[in-house]
């Protein structure tokens, strides 16, 4: 069974609140201090028409960071239905979580909103699935046992980070390096090809130049 299509005003509105969004994102990963009026004025739209969708700059954090969650849960989930190669499986949610790119908002905007009791919800679920994938990979003998969850926490975080060039550069770089982590994570250790060029000089050395 199909949904109804959305009237013209509905599936306006529905675009209006994912360019809202997506402004949001882009403005609070890159100064999380920044006004609720620079995501207004970033998404086009009228301060008025944001404020009617949400009230107040805590609440559009809230929405950013829990939709962000349910997109980890997601990933996580999908992984743990897996049932074939366990590293295999294992691989795949780190992969997922480093395209889904969550940790940038952890990087950025953790300890500057009151979280919401769906959020807390939806955080222990986050947690709770990716114990049971680590806990699997080790129990598989797939994965080093001296690594912890919180270990794999803090290397999503250090791959999030990385930002270099424009957003094809940097997801090619961030699976990169999960590469490498990768193949130092897995028992036996592993030795492949690395996706995608590794910077040059003139990439690191253009971070320093004055922005027009």
């Amino acid at each position: 069974m199909t949904s109804a299509p959305m009237s013209g005003r509905k599936a306006q509105a529905a675009r209006n609140d994912e360019l809202i969004l997506q402004s949001a994102r882009a403005v609070f990963t890159a100064d999380p201090g920044a006004p609720i009026a620079a995501v207004a004025e970033k998404a086009g739209v009228g301060i008025s028409a944001l404020y009617r969708r949400y009230p107040s700059k805590e609440a559009l954090l809230q929405k950013l960071c829990g939709d962000g969650l349910k997109l980890y849960v997601a990933v996580a989930q999908q992984a743990m239905d897996d049932e074939g190669d366990p590293w295999e499986a294992f691989a795949s949610y780190l992969r997922g979580i480093v395209d889904a790119d969550t940790n940038s908002l952890t990087i950025k905007l953790a300890g500057t909103f009151q979280p919401t009791e769906e959020l807390y919800h939806d955080a222990v679920r986050a947690g709770d699935l990716a114990t049971r994938l680590h806990h699997r990979a080790v129990a598989a003998g797939v994965l080093r046992d001296d690594v912890t969850v919180a270990d794999i926490a803090l290397l999503f975080e250090q791959i999030a980070s990385i930002k270099l060039g424009d957003e094809e550069r940097t997801s090619q770089l961030r699976h990169r390096y999960l590469a490498l982590v990768m193949d130092s994570l897995r028992v036996p250790p592993a030795h492949r090809d690395l996706p995608g060029p590794a910077p040059d000089d003139e990439e690191l050395q253009v971070r320093w130049y004055p922005s027009r």
